[in-house]
């Protein structure tokens, strides 16, 4: 049986994960609102534009997110005109999405806003905490915790 501490709110590792997660992308929601773009979108954005046209599956895969959750946050872009989706090239049955030049400079303003946001959060928190806080949490991410159903990484 737990004991009445290991119930207590300030002790649950899910809670202050969401908490943290919620409160630094509410705040980089906040200055990239001044593009049109939600965090999650610039993210999106962000991973094509560097990496250049992907299959929705791939992309998933390199945002941690599920494929269908994924599929839902491209539509807007997609209507914007920021994103194009295509058949992929190679595999008729999988869809390449690919940045437009109107989402290149979409993206090229909100990275303007990110870097500030970047830049205050980094400010506020500490440059060397901040970074201690990204190795942390890709180490969360590397971290192979399986469910009772089996599943261990998201978008497979």
């Amino acid at each position: 049986m737990l004991s009445q501490n290991a119930l207590q709110p300030q002790n649950c590792n899910c809670l202050a994960i969401r908490q943290a997660a919620r409160h630094v992308a509410q705040f980089y929601d906040r200055e990239l609102a001044a593009v049109g773009l939600r965090n999650t979108q610039f993210s999106i954005l962000a991973n094509v534009s560097r990496l250049g046209p992907a299959t929705i599956n791939a992309l998933a895969r390199r945002l941690g997110m599920d494929r269908t959750t994924l599929g839902r946050e491209i539509l807007p872009l997609e209507r914007d005109g920021l994103l194009k989706v295509d058949p992929s090239p190679t595999d008729g049955r999988a869809k390449q999405v690919r940045l437009t030049k109107i989402g290149e400079r979409r993206f090229k303003a909100a990275l303007a806003k990110w870097s500030q946001a970047q830049a205050q959060f980094e400010t506020k928190f500490g440059s060397g905490k901040a970074g201690e806080l990204r190795g942390m949490l890709r180490g969360v991410v590397a971290t192979e915790l399986q469910s009772r159903g089996g599943r261990t990484d998201v978008g497979e």
